[in-house]
């Protein structure tokens, strides 16, 4: 019988010491995805052509939100909006842009939905860093990277969608949009 010897590396002690960090792309559902070009994207979705990513739905607008905050104003359950901050000026909106158009019910979504849960302290996923200094629940950070949104070729495809629910909608070659549920209906924005 042969005796196995093994010798480290003093370069590899440290190794595993100390914790390692690594920046990856993230695919949810899958790992495939639908990107082509995957070294610009930072959160990706399987190609289900049947689901959606849901953003959180609030019965008060955060107080000092980081711009690109996307979120469903439900502090009006009958008049949910799917909104944006970025910082605007237009009076009335404190900063939010309406995404939606149109008022939604989500009257009865709320009913199975937790009130007045403390969220101080709460863990958020950071994806892209190692920290944030951003309040969300689902912080993207990166400077040359974006999210993929999960693709569809028609939201008629999505059974029963959520409120807050959002997908990139590719009709055809020449006709794409983003689509967002209100909790009642669907509004979609074509690139002009």
């Amino acid at each position: 019988m042969k005796k196995l010897s093994i010798t480290l590396s003093l370069w590899v002690i440290p190794l595993l010491i100390s914790p390692i960090q690594i920046f990856s792309q993230v695919i949810i559902g899958d790992q495939v995805g639908t990107a082509a070009d995957k070294a610009s994207v930072l959160l990706e979705f399987a190609n289900t052509n049947n689901k959606g990513i849901i953003v959180p739905y609030v019965r008060t607008l955060p107080s000092s939100p980081t711009p690109g905050t996307l979120l469903l104003d439900a502090s009006d359950p009958v008049q949910a909006r799917f909104k944006v901050y970025n910082q605007n000026t237009v009076t009335g909106t404190n900063g939010w842009f309406d995404l939606s158009g149109q008022n939604g019910s989500v009257t009865a979504s709320l009913v199975v939905q937790p009130v007045g849960i403390a969220e101080a302290g709460a863990k958020k996923a950071i994806i892209g860093n190692a920290a944030s200094s951003v309040d969300g629940v689902l912080v993207l950070e990166s400077p040359d990277k974006a999210m993929v949104l999960p693709i569809v070729t028609d939201v008629n495809n999505i059974i029963n969608p959520s409120p807050g629910m959002m997908v990139y909608v590719n009709f055809s070659p020449t006709t794409k949009r983003l689509a967002v549920f209100n909790g009642s209906k669907w509004s979609f924005w074509q690139a002009q």
